[in-house]
């Protein structure tokens, strides 16, 4: 597997929470399913093994676009060891292939539930070759060839970890899929197997060009993050940035960290609230949904149907 050549900043290990857009989403959906997805050792009632293990289940649309990023990650490393043109019988069969291995080694939620009695393997596998297939006939991808693969050197493909960096000072996540280098700009590349979502990710392209402009000394002016939309059709969401978005950007991760602080009783070694103080949602289509349902009494009397 082929290793970042950039060098990213490292930071020392400090237990307070560090924030990222899905966690202070997860956090404004439902206080309850925050909790358990980030503070299960601290339960008394349902013991670590069982929350994580719902925590790890899977679903149709979640897995897809697993298999499809981890795809797509393996196709960016082929390009890394070699420029030679992908075979595109191969390519698919070999998405069929993990296609296979995911979903046959995983939990799904739609069948804990009794939702389904069997993951239709076909309709998934021929939804992630037509994902895959929409990246690769892409104007984007022809331009990648062409454009960017004079400096391999400066490609980030899913670096390790979790994508930390410093935010006002404040520990904070923006892990990137793709980022590349192009004519003195940075290029950065998020792939997306689900619906449109203006403001959450032009919230994530703020995070990305943040966290790009804090590793490498850059103006947000020379970033151009790119949301990649792969179905059903091909299409892209960019916005310029400036310094001013960036300022904007750091008073809101300020603002949503100090909110998520506010269910701490320890903010330093993050230890939170008792969980009584994190409240179940009122909206059932997060509870419908909620790998966590079955630990909740007010959602098992909703879904009694």
């Amino acid at each position: 597997m082929a290793e970042p050549q950039v060098q990213l900043k490292k930071f020392d290990y400090t237990g307070i929470l560090g924030w990222s857009v899905s966690r202070f989403d997860r956090f404004s959906a439902c206080k309850r399913q925050y909790y358990y997805d980030y503070y299960a050792k601290f339960d008394s009632e349902f013991t670590p093994n069982k929350i994580n293990a719902l925590k790890k289940m899977t679903s149709v649309p979640l897995e897809t676009g697993n298999i499809v990023h981890d795809v797509i990650k393996t196709l960016l490393e082929r390009l890394l060891e070699s420029e030679q043109p992908i075979i595109e019988e191969r390519f698919i069969e070999y998405a069929r292939k993990k296609t296979n291995e995911y979903v046959s080694s995983k939990q799904f939620s739609e069948m804990y539930y009794g939702e389904t009695q069997k993951i239709d393997m076909a309709r998934v596998s021929a939804q992630v070759e037509l994902i895959l297939k929409n990246l690769i006939t892409s104007q984007r991808y022809s331009w990648i060839l062409g454009k960017a693969l004079g400096n391999k050197k400066g490609w980030i493909i899913e670096p390790p970890g979790y994508g930390e960096t410093r935010i006002k000072g404040l520990k904070a996540y923006c892990k990137v899929d793709f980022l590349f280098p192009v004519e003195g700009k940075i290029y950065i590349l998020d792939w997306k197997t689900g619906k449109p979502d203006q403001v959450k990710h032009r919230k994530q392209l703020l995070g990305y060009s943040t966290w790009a402009a804090y590793h490498f000394d850059t103006k947000p002016e020379d970033i151009e993050p790119i949301v990649v939309y792969l179905q059903p059709v091909y299409s892209e969401m960019s916005e310029k940035m400036t310094a001013s978005d960036i300022t904007g950007f750091v008073g809101t991760v300020d603002s949503e960290t100090k909110q998520m602080y506010s269910y701490l009783k320890n903010i330093e070694q993050n230890v939170p609230k008792d969980k009584s103080e994190f409240a179940m949602t009122e909206n059932l289509k997060i509870c419908k949904y909620c790998n966590y349902r079955e630990l909740c009494s007010r959602a098992k009397e909703k879904f009694e149907f």
